[in-house]
């Protein structure tokens, strides 16, 4: 039952963060081309945007299971 609160926390958290900062990035580097011994690479900054319903639905599910956990004792 430990590990179940664990997630359910982990959830309230992330579901949290989601809501709270709403998007995260990233750098993608992809080989554009390889001629011989030159290489060329270019780095693209991708942004992941985080939907509100996706933050909310995390917290509530964690907040049931937490509610479930702490009942079953």
């Amino acid at each position: 039952m430990k590990a179940y609160t664990i997630v359910a926390v982990v959830l309230i958290a992330v579901g949290i963060l989601g809501l709270a900062y709403g998007h995260f990035s990233y750098n993608k580097d992809s080989q554009a081309a390889k001629l011989g011994p030159i290489e060329l690479t270019i780095t693209e900054k991708k942004t992941v945007n985080i939907p509100v319903w996706a933050g909310a639905g995390s917290i509530v599910v964690g907040a049931a299971m937490l509610v479930f956990a702490l009942m079953k004792r």
